[in-house]
């Protein structure tokens, strides 16, 4: 006996083609890892590529720069408040809706990570007070001796977030995997990212955030957050662009 399939009943032949499509999960230079699944973590990966950027420059700038260059630690000094502000925004946002969540959802080995997470930021939160000291002294007095202890605190700074951003990239993105939809991602985003941030904060931050993001990774960026983005960063990326070479003159950029 013959049997006939109807050709119009659908058929599954693998299980992708009964399970939603997952976003394309994107790697920026210096990523640890990009675990796939529901939740498309661009903009999580956007800012981390952004803290390891500039800290990379800045323990540059602190070795490169003469102590009595007063202009250029001004603008750096300006710079730091800048990228210090972006940090302490995403952290706290991590701490106050995102690592409770993940933490309700998880298991033992999971809370592990997590409480890790949050003690990381901790051990952080120091280091950068001490750097904000150091460029705030040498944005006023020539300070041989300031500019090595900071040209170190800066060191550390940059060892202790890319630990950071390391076990977060390989461990607890995992759990956010594991455990959330990105509809849920998307309202933690909304709720503890993206709230109380003023139209000129999101000005500033666009070109930020963008800054030496290679060019087919910045237009995957902008087709996924939307034109506005694009927009913003056309219009204020010469100005940023201008700012960054006056605060890392005696760097050699990319």
């Amino acid at each position: 006996m013959t049997t006939t399939t109807d050709p119009t009943t659908p058929t599954a032949t693998s299980i992708h083609d009964v399970l939603p499509a997952w976003p394309e999960q994107l790697r920026f230079p210096g990523q640890t890892a990009a675990h796939p699944g529901p939740v498309d973590m661009t903009m999580m990966y956007v800012m981390h590529h952004a803290f390891r950027r500039d800290l990379t420059a800045f323990a540059a700038a602190a070795t490169a720069t003469p102590a009595g260059a007063r202009t250029t630690w001004r603008a750096l000094a300006a710079r730091w408040d800048a990228f210090a502000a972006a940090l302490h925004h995403h952290q706290s946002g991590e701490d106050a809706g995102l690592w409770p969540l993940l933490l309700d959802r998880t298991d033992d080995e999971g809370r592990e990570t997590l409480e890790a997470m949050e003690a990381e930021h901790a051990e952080i939160d120091p280091i950068l007070q001490a750097c904000a000291a150091g460029f705030a002294r040498l944005s006023t007095h020539a300070d041989d001796d300031a500019r090595s202890a900071l040209a170190i605190r800066l060191t550390a700074a940059k060892s202790s977030l890319g630990r950071h951003l390391e076990h977060e990239e390989t461990l607890a993105i995992a759990i956010v995997q594991e455990v959330m939809t990105n509809e849920e991602w998307q309202e933690l985003e909304e709720v503890h990212f993206r709230s109380g941030l003023r139209p000129a904060q999101v000005l500033a931050l666009v070109p930020w955030a963008m800054h030496q993001v290679p060019a087919p990774l910045r237009r995957t960026v902008f087709g996924r957050s939307g034109r506005p983005h694009h927009l913003m960063w056309l219009l204020t990326r010469r100005r940023f662009e201008q700012r960054e070479r006056v605060a890392f003159a005696y760097v050699d950029r990319p």
